[in-house]
């Protein structure tokens, strides 16, 4: 019989993630509907913290502004 496991959704690392999403975003100046059109992923409700974002869709999101993994979560570290 398989196990099923749950999503952990800290709230706080949320809102971490969230917020240097969109400081990435408005930095590099793209505007939501243009991330969208160029990835077909809906940052809104991510920069909302609202959603528990994939490390898949996290990576997608990090080759987009052409930062790494590494770098976004030492950005998160800081804060």
């Amino acid at each position: 019989m398989r196990e099923v496991v749950s999503q952990i959704k800290d709230e706080i690392l949320l809102k971490k993630i969230a917020l240097c999403i969109k400081d990435i975003r408005s930095k590099a100046d793209i505007t939501l509907d243009d991330f969208y059109v160029d990835t077909g992923i809906h940052l809104a409700r991510i920069e909302q913290g609202k959603t528990n974002i994939s490390i898949s869709t996290l990576s997608e999101i990090c080759t987009y502004f052409t930062i790494s993994l590494s770098d976004f979560f030492k950005l998160i570290e800081s804060n």
